[in-house]
């Protein structure tokens, strides 16, 4: 098994993160990218696995004895909430959840790259399955293309030798039926439809118990430990009901017919053709992780969990639930629900919206709802990326012309920095300290009442191409604490405040903060800025 976890960073890691959210190997096809992703798309042939779904929760265990508190203090048709806001945790509670997992876990990932934290989990998880955790691991398949294109097809031996545990199940959502490098090429031309639909989703699950939901894919810059940046990024952990809300979405992906099991032409060669299977003296933190300066503060070492799991309960803010996802079908006449129930929930605001979202282009709906809520008396403000803490340029071309008109909607927009004052307690792990911090948050609060968090951005691709997935959560207490977080983030030491400057009709934004004022984008290079302008010939839904 050290053979496998070796291969991690080379074979998870797969494609830059840029390349990862955008597929910029098909921005040669842009041209047709509109026409083809709003086509009907078939799901990949292949064998189709019996159905199977997510143990029934069990009275043993950890996280059964912390959901019979949180039930005794709340009442049993409650959940337990607390949110994941600073990167260092965001690693150690999923840590926490799977170290402590004694019946099973289901994990949902768009990406889970093979970095040090991505080996890390990988060993746990693997770990976890030797204990006799029943592991269900369900990835898109994009992220086996690039980075080693030349031998695409080793990862998918890797993740077979993982897949050969009795205790452990592998499926990919929406899979290349040519698994090498070449063959992919002439499968995203002449299928793009279909390869452009990707399964965004974040989520995992342990014991049918416990949650944790959001914004953060697996790898060091979500978990603030990648030295060239890392992402300000937001999960909720949940404990009750939400988490069996959160089962039903993931069978709902297991038994779909886009979801297929690792191909048996995957039978693994580099790992040996040894018969006996994976035990607990194969499993090793590779020693790229185990060197990564930030490892000894992110516990990777063998650790009891029990003062924090004394401490969890009490710090649990009480609310109910509805864990809402896109259906995994892209077939004619099925459209994304997220997106609805997200304006939904926006348009039932009465006094504030608070909106937190990385990646934002609006369409004529979204525009519409702001006006509303102005007209209604609504205050609302939104935080989103500059371009100076852009990871994607491509979207921020198709942004900066919506500048203007939200501002006359009568909302306030803010723009995170690049180096904001949270950078070094929120952002980056001890002792790292990344180039730069780019914002990943996908949240929302109404009222202080009522709270939304997840994967969907507020875009074309997640409202239209991608599925995405998401919590409202009905807790004034939990509303309350993400709405504070969200106005230190807004404020002058972390974001710019945008505003609009100069006579009616010829009015101009511009960036302020405590010392500051911007009459143009703020930006960390001029080549991110002919990015940008490159890629408003690009459609909008592309990226």
């Amino acid at each position: 098994m050290r053979s496998v976890m070796g291969l991690l960073p080379s074979f998870l890691h797969g494609l830059s993160l840029q390349g990862l959210r955008r597929v910029s190997v098909f921005a040669l096809a842009a041209p047709l990218a509109l026409l083809l992703a709003a086509c009907a798309s078939a799901p990949p042939p292949g064998p189709r696995p019996p159905p199977a779904f997510a143990i029934a929760p069990q009275s043993s265990g950890v996280w059964a004895q912390t959901e019979t508190q949180v039930a005794a203090q709340h009442g049993p048709e409650l959940s337990g909430f607390r949110l994941l806001d600073r990167n260092a945790e965001g690693l150690k509670w999923r840590l926490a959840l799977i170290d402590q997992a004694k019946h099973s876990m289901d994990l949902q990932y768009y990406v889970w790259f093979g970095d040090a934290s991505g080996q890390l989990l990988m060993a746990r998880v693997i770990a976890a399955a030797e204990r006799g955790v029943k592991v269900r691991l369900l990835f898109d398949d994009l992220s086996t293309m690039l980075r080693h294109m030349s031998a695409p097809e080793l990862r998918d031996e890797m993740l077979a030798a993982i897949d050969s545990h009795p205790n452990i199940q592998v499926r990919t959502f929406n899979a290349w039926q040519k698994r090498d490098w070449l063959g992919r090429v002439f499968e995203g031309a002449s299928e793009f439809s279909r390869i452009n639909r990707r399964m965004h989703n974040k989520q995992m699950v342990v014991d049918n118990r416990v949650a944790i939901i959001g914004g953060r894919n697996i790898g060091d810059e979500y978990f603030g430990m990648n030295a060239e940046f890392n992402f300000h990024d937001l999960d909720v952990l949940g404990v009750g009901p939400v988490a069996r809300q959160a089962s039903a979405v993931f069978d709902r992906y297991w038994n779909s017919d886009w979801v297929q099991p690792i191909p048996a032409s995957a039978a693994p060669t580099h790992f040996s053709t040894r018969a006996r299977r994976i035990t607990a003296a194969d499993i090793e933190l590779p020693a790229a992780a185990a060197a990564h300066p930030a490892m000894k503060e992110l516990l990777a070492g063998r650790h009891s969990w029990a003062a924090e799991q004394e401490a969890l309960s009490p710090m649990l803010a009480a609310g109910r639930s509805v864990v809402h996802t896109d259906s995994p079908s892209r077939a004619e006449g099925v459209q994304n629900h997220m997106p609805e129930a997200f304006r939904a929930l926006m348009r039932s605001a009465q006094k504030e919206v608070l909106i937190t979202n990385a990646y934002i282009i609006p369409d004529p709906h979204f525009m519409q709802d702001l006006a509303d809520l102005q007209s209604r008396g609504v205050r609302v403000r939104i935080l989103t990326n500059s371009l100076a803490s852009h990871d994607v340029p491509a979207v921020n071309a198709h942004y900066e012309d919506w500048r203007a008109p939200i501002l006359k909607t009568g909302a306030a927009l803010h723009e995170l920095k690049p180096d904001p004052a949270i950078k070094s307690e929120f952002v980056d792990s001890a002792p790292v300290r990344s180039g730069f911090s780019g914002l990943h948050s996908k949240a929302m609060v109404i009222d202080r009442q009522r709270s939304f968090i997840g994967s969907m951005n507020l875009d074309p691709r997640s409202e239209i191409i991608n599925s995405e997935m998401g919590v409202i959560i009905d807790s004034p207490a939990l509303a309350e604490r993400l709405a504070q977080r969200m106005e230190r983030d807004m404020s002058s030491d972390n974001s710019w405040h945008l505003d609009l400057q100069g006579l009616q009709g010829d009015q101009q934004v511009v960036w302020r903060s405590a010392d500051q004022l911007l009459e143009r984008a703020p930006a960390r290079s001029n080549w991110q800025r002919l990015q940008s302008w490159f890629f408003k010939l690009m459609p909008s839904s592309y990226y």
